[in-house]
């Protein structure tokens, strides 16, 4: 862990710096290093800390309370809320405590949990992808290192499998055949893995090819195989105008095909820009093309 600033904390608990500074020189509530610049500099404890202050002070209780407080008061506290309230705030901020300390049993009671009170769809959705939304800009500014982020997504890409084979084939009017399949290079396949869940669980029959998928492949699979409809998305950062050749080569390559794009690819792509590519932002969208 290289350590957090002040922003980072700002970003995970919602609470703003201007507060944050207040709450460490008028409490003590946190006792920063500084960095060669003189900014602040939080260690992973200071994390926890923050995130469970917070906790209790989106629960009404007071900073001046919360300052008198034990460490193990605050901890008993914020585990007593956690078990009582099922609120996504408090579910996404005990999802980055245990992302954060590693620690797998406390990540898979939470996940248990939640799908038991809330269904796999409503889990992932309302709490799962909140969550890696909170904390991606952490792995991408470098505060978080690319550990913890294997870490965690590979339990959600296990989840996400088990629940995926654990649907049955059925046969429903109109059944679509899609291919989904993430380009060369992209390796972020939770949120593909999810649309795989969910094109299977309306009964659709599926392909889905995997991570870093050359293009020619893609085309192969298509003559051969017939889709309805191909899915794929881009997470990671490239140059505009490679991903505007990308979208080009997706409308010419697989013209006979109505190709659907999410990511990047989705905010990059114009309304109307071709006859047969579509951009696909939320569940409701995919939906719709099925």
């Amino acid at each position: 862990m290289k350590g957090f600033v002040l922003k980072d904390l700002e970003k995970l608990t919602g609470i703003n710096s201007a507060t944050l500074r207040v709450w460490e020189r008028r409490y003590g509530l946190m006792s920063p290093s500084r960095t060669s610049t003189n900014r602040r500099l939080y260690n992973d404890d200071d994390l926890k800390r923050i995130i469970n202050i917070s906790v209790l002070y989106r629960n009404g209780v007071k900073i001046s309370r919360i300052a008198r407080m034990s460490d193990s008061e605050i901890t008993d506290k914020v585990a007593f809320l956690s078990r009582e309230t099922s609120g996504p705030d408090t579910r996404i901020d005990s999802l980055i405590k245990a992302t954060i300390r590693l620690d797998e049993p406390a990540v898979n009671e939470i996940m248990l949990h939640l799908v038991l009170n809330n269904g796999f769809e409503a889990s992932f959705t309302e709490i799962v992808f909140p969550f890696l939304r909170k904390i991606g800009f952490l792995w991408q500014t470098g505060s978080l290192n690319t550990g913890i982020e294997h870490f965690i997504s590979g339990i959600f890409r296990r989840k996400l499998f088990t629940a995926i084979d654990s649907i049955s084939a059925s046969s429903i009017p109109k059944k679509k055949k899609v291919v989904l399949y993430l380009p060369e290079d992209e390796l972020h396949e939770i949120g593909m893995l999810f649309y795989l869940y969910l094109i299977r669980k309306l009964g659709h029959d599926t392909l889905y090819l995997g991570q870093t998928t050359p293009f020619n492949s893609v085309v192969e699979v298509s003559n051969a195989w017939q889709p309805d409809l191909i899915i794929t998305s881009l997470r990671t950062a490239m140059p505009v105008k490679r991903i505007e050749d990308y979208l080009e080569l997706l409308s010419t390559s697989l013209r006979k095909r109505k190709v659907l794009v999410a990511g990047l690819f989705a905010d990059l792509l114009k309304e109307g820009q071709y006859t047969n590519v579509f951009a696909v932002r939320s569940e409701e969208d995919l939906k719709r093309y099925l």
